[in-house]
Parts: structure tokens; sequence; C-alpha cells
């Protein structure tokens, strides 16, 4: 288990977000907005895990950070009003046209 987490269940999660994100494609959704989508499947998701989860997508190259303009320095937004989007790489994995082993709940 990984931080009280089993990996079905952070892989879940993790497509779950991606779908979220896919339903405003190409719109941006906030951190925040993702966490209240996610919380009527996974009632008990924290946001620390989400957090970890969409730095981790990001870092994959399945989303992007959006700066809005109302953001002065986008170093001090809270993570929580942070704006994120699928990118095209995203996309593909959500609509399973590839594959990524972390995120296949088969594997």
């Amino acid at each position: 288990m990984a931080n009280g987490r089993t990996p079905r269940e952070i892989k879940q999660i993790r497509n779950e977000i991606l779908v979220a994100l896919k339903m405003v494609y190409p719109a941006a959704m906030q951190a925040e907005q993702v966490l209240r989508s996610l919380l009527a499947v996974f009632p008990s998701l924290e946001f620390d895990h989400l957090k970890r989860d969409l730095h981790y997508l990001a870092e994959k190259g399945y989303l992007a950070r959006v700066v809005a303009d109302t953001e002065s320095d986008a170093r001090l937004t809270p993570c929580r009003r942070r704006w994120f989007r699928l990118t095209t790489k995203g996309i593909e994995v959500a609509d399973h046209c590839i594959t990524d082993p972390a995120l296949d709940e088969g594997a």
C-alpha cells in the first residue's frame, strides 16, 4: 500500500482524473473541482493524494498546468486553485488508444 492506498485504487483514481478532465476538454478544471467530482466515487479521497496524482500525471505528460490570467504569481497559487487540462497524450490514454502500465487496471 502506498500512502494508505492500494495500487489498484491509485490506478482507478488516476484514470478517473483523466475521465473528469476529458469531459471538459479542451477546457481546464481547478484541482478543487477535480476533487469534488471524484469524491462521489472515492469518498475517502484526501486532497494530498489527489495532489500527488495530479503532479504524477503532469510529469508523465498527460496533464498540463494552465496558468489563469488572474494569477499574479503562478508559483504562489495554492494547489487547490491551480488549473489542469488534458494534453493530446492524455486524451489518447483516456481513450485507451495508447496504454500505460501505471494506469492499466489489469496490470
